[in-house]
């Protein structure tokens, strides 16, 4: 199968070459594309250099499948362009999201809407990615009335030039460019991506709309907070969860262990809990710290873990593409 990976040089870029190859996806040509600037450098997969290519070039190719991660401009450009060629197209950007006629999937939750009539896939948020790998199985259950999430991610989540920031801050190297409005090392931003009109934060937004349409349901409340953190390697999520109907913890703890790409890591008298630092680099997502809400009734409270590199982006883009193959639909 021949796969074009878009933005091959970013950090998501390069994860999706790792994850392609530790999945072993059936990749029998690899076409890499970057922006014009990147043409002709090299990018390894399986021990092999690889050239990069223009996107002219990569459409004359003809993959069957192009798996995107290079900005919603980019993505709103090139993305139709594949499609017209018949080549079926993953999107990391939050370009095709909302749009209406473009399915959003996480593969473990709603694959299952996919035809190959679909030649523009949106791949989630990260953030959003996490959350619904453990809302999905709970609404079946316990009908979801309101959800609020706060975020503690990390700065991967912005890119590389947000980790040589940190990692110029840790060393005392001045000269690094700043792509924070303040230094993030030992602080905390209440900011990730731009405030809209609203004063809420673009990735609030994603998170607030994005669950709705993934679980094909609009009849709970969502509202977030998204703060970015001083690490590396993984987003944190603080939910609190009010259903429509009572729950038992310990039917929670199964259902969660129970779904496909969840680890329940609940046992606070061990002081097992989920932490970024125990998720990078891992692609399934973490979840503990369960327990009911005092305040009120029919509330649970829990706690998120997953490396929103791998199964927020890289491996949930690879894993729609693997649906895809398994079924016939490319």
């Amino acid at each position: 199968m021949k796969v074009a990976v878009v933005g091959s040089t970013g950090m998501v870029g390069q994860v999706m070459l790792k994850v392609l190859e530790e999945r072993n996806f059936p990749v029998t040509e690899l076409i890499p594309v970057a922006s014009e600037r990147s043409v002709g450098k090299k990018v390894k997969y399986k021990q092999k250099e690889f050239t990069i290519v223009s996107m002219k070039d990569a459409i004359a190719a003809k993959p069957d499948i192009a798996i995107f991660s290079a900005g919603g401009s980019t993505s709103l450009e090139f993305a139709p362009l594949f499609a017209e060629a018949g080549i079926t197209v993953i999107d990391n950007s939050s370009a095709w999201r909302m749009d209406p006629d473009k399915k959003l999937v996480v593969p473990e939750i709603n694959a299952d809407v996919l035809t190959k009539e679909d030649k523009i896939i949106a791949n989630p948020n990260c953030s959003t990615i996490q959350l619904v790998m453990v809302l999905g199985p709970l609404n079946k259950k316990y009908d979801l009335k309101r959800v609020i999430v706060s975020t503690y991610q990390s700065v991967t989540g912005t890119g590389k030039a947000a980790v040589d920031q940190l990692n110029g801050e840790i060393s005392g190297d001045d000269s690094v460019a700043k792509v924070y409005p303040y230094q993030i090392f030992k602080n905390a931003l209440p900011h990730c991506d731009v405030f809209a009109d609203d004063d809420y934060t673009k990735e609030e937004i994603k998170l607030m709309k994005e669950p709705k349409k993934i679980l094909g349901d609009d009849t709970f409340n969502l509202t977030a907070t998204a703060v970015r953190v001083p690490i590396q390697g993984g987003h944190s999520e603080s939910v609190n969860i009010e259903f429509e109907n009572e729950f038992e913890l310990d039917e929670v703890r199964k259902i969660l262990s129970e779904t496909p790409g969840v680890i329940v890591m609940d046992d606070v008298k061990n002081n097992h809990y989920p932490m970024p630092l125990y998720s990078e680099g891992k692609d399934e997502v973490f979840v503990g710290r369960i327990r009911r809400d005092l305040s009120q009734p029919k509330t649970l409270n829990l706690w998120i873990v997953a490396d929103n590199l791998r199964k927020g982006a890289a491996t949930n883009a690879v894993q729609i593409a693997e649906y895809l193959v398994a079924n016939n639909l490319v």
